[in-house]
């Protein structure tokens, strides 16, 4: 099997911009005060500048992020993935605007503020983004680096 050719960095970064808009889920990756790690599946709603998911406050995920608020998350395939690393900033349902309340669940298939359990919308500011296919994409794969594109 032949690898495409390297994207160009402006064309990684558009790529990226086009998965955060418009896939629907990711994995998202937490740890606990003791280091024990968990990952689940979410939902996301892209704002332009942070990552939503929403889960409750009671899950794993949402107690880590709670407590530490970092995170990591995996959009997209092995040969052609974008990982986030950010901060998570918590929002309770009832708290979050209609209009980003809407959009997520317009998204996502679900509205967590329907739901009877307590959720939170995460909130995830990207500090990092890489992105990359193939092995030929590992040199110049962080597009974003301490929440500054490296690529206009």
């Amino acid at each position: 099997m032949t690898a495409p050719a390297p994207r160009s960095p402006h064309q990684r970064k558009q790529d990226t911009l086009h998965r955060l808009e418009h896939d629907v889920d990711a994995w998202v990756a937490t740890a606990s005060a003791d280091g024990t790690p968990y990952m689940v599946p979410l939902s996301f709603l892209w704002d332009g500048e942070s990552l939503i998911v929403a889960t409750t406050a009671a899950s794993p995920t949402g107690r880590n992020l709670l407590a530490n608020g970092k995170v990591r998350v995996g959009i997209g395939l092995v040969r052609d993935v974008v990982l986030v690393e950010g901060t998570a900033r918590a929002t309770p349902a009832g708290e979050l605007p209609a209009e980003a309340g809407d959009a997520f669940a317009a998204k996502a298939g679900f509205d967590p503020r329907k739901e009877p359990e307590s959720y939170y919308y995460f909130h995830i500011t990207p500090l990092r983004i890489q992105a990359w296919r193939e092995a030929n994409e590992l040199a110049g794969r962080t597009l974003m680096r301490d929440g500054r594109w490296t690529v206009d």
